[in-house]
């Protein structure tokens, strides 16, 4: 299972020897396993030469030891150091492989800012149901379940309404009722979801008692609420994933929207906003990027100096922060999501933004 702690191992790993990387997509529903492993081969093949000892331990691996669970795979790879890592994925990837100096991170930090550690209450008038979804997988905790609440139908009083028929309305003490049961519920799901580092919230229900239910929230869970929906109590799990994974989707394309802008507006104001590779790359070794903003693909090589790790995607002779030489890279755009993430930033990374292809593919909001 993927987690904040893994993701930094990869970051964290410097060999001094080349890792073989690759991303591969196994949904079930895009193809079968002879499909996935050709595609693997077709992935590492360009590689034989300069990694043959890290392409055979990943052909080996799919052939003989992976079991086909999820729909994604990340492989990393650098015999030369012992190293082998497989991490499956309940959610799909785009096929990839890389061979740098590190573990190649920018799709598992895309993944891990989108779609990790998010809280699910879905609540009525008596009891709510929790989940913890991360990364495409959905785990259903410990629930509430209240007093029960009573309904007197129209024509008169209690007595009367066990006598006749007719629609039934809440009475005044089930709406007290009901306000306990989802205060009960709202409390639980604030320590449950704190337990697990919950980092966004989505509530399904009826319109009414999901709006009765985030009015009882603590104020800064209701902060992190990213969606609501309808849904009924009784859905199962399956029905439940496809809202979660359909909510994070849409803050996804939503995010992304006013992140580029407000990059893009910051940088044309000389404020906190920077575009287009080198300035970019001058603000990451500076510890300045609070949110960096890559396009979906890009790749730049660029220079890495070998004293202070200065990065730039120009040509000089010695670095102007301390004097060394630099040496090429194949992918500066990786270094730089490597810093961002070891300075404690975020990843975004933006499919199909035309603003930001505009502004050079790269931007990042600072923090001042």
């Amino acid at each position: 299972m993927l987690t904040q702690e893994s993701l930094r191992e990869f970051v964290e790993y410097r060999p001094g020897k080349p890792v073989l990387s690759v991303y591969l997509n196994v949904d079930p529903a895009d193809g079968a396993a002879d499909t996935y492993k050709l595609k693997l081969r077709q992935l590492v093949k360009p590689f034989e030469r300069q990694a043959p000892a890290d392409a055979q331990a990943m052909e080996r691996f799919i052939e003989h030891e992976y079991d086909w669970a999820g729909r994604g795979l990340a492989l990393y790879s650098c015999a030369a150091d012992g190293y082998f890592r497989a991490m499956p994925l309940s959610l799909p990837v785009r096929s990839r492989a890389r061979l740098l100096d590190q573990p190649y991170v920018k799709p598992l930090a895309d993944l891990f800012e989108n779609y990790a550690h998010y809280g699910i209450a879905l609540v009525d008038r008596q009891s709510a149901r929790l989940f913890h979804f991360h990364l495409g997988t959905l785990e259903e905790l410990e629930g509430t379940h209240g007093a029960a609440v009573r309904h007197m139908k129209h024509g008169g009083g209690s007595q009367a309404a066990g006598r006749r028929g007719g629609r039934s309305d809440p009475t005044p003490d089930s709406e007290e009722i009901a306000e306990r049961n989802l205060k009960v519920a709202a409390d639980t799901a604030a320590r449950r979801f704190h337990d697990l580092r919950v980092r966004r919230l989505m509530v399904g229900g009826t319109e009414e008692n999901v709006s009765l239910f985030l009015s009882l929230l603590p104020k800064a869970w209701r902060s992190l609420v990213v969606g609501t929906f309808p849904i009924e109590m009784t859905a199962g799990t399956v029905e439940v994933l496809e809202k979660a994974i359909g909510v994070a989707e849409a803050r996804e394309h939503a995010q992304a929207e006013k992140l580029v802008n407000a990059i893009i507006t910051n940088a044309a104001k000389g404020r906190e906003g920077v575009v287009r590779l080198d300035d970019v790359l001058e603000a990451v070794h500076a510890g300045k990027v609070q949110i960096l903003a890559v396009s979906e693909g890009f790749q730049a090589p660029g220079y890495r100096c070998q004293g202070c790790g200065y990065l730039t995607a120009q040509s000089l002779e010695t670095c102007p922060f301390c004097g060394h030489t630099f040496s090429e890279i194949e992918d500066a755009v990786e270094m730089a999501v490597r810093r961002v993430i070891a300075d404690g930033g975020e990843i975004q990374i933006i499919h199909d933004n035309p603003s930001l292809e505009k502004a050079g593919r790269i931007g990042a909001l600072l923090r001042y």
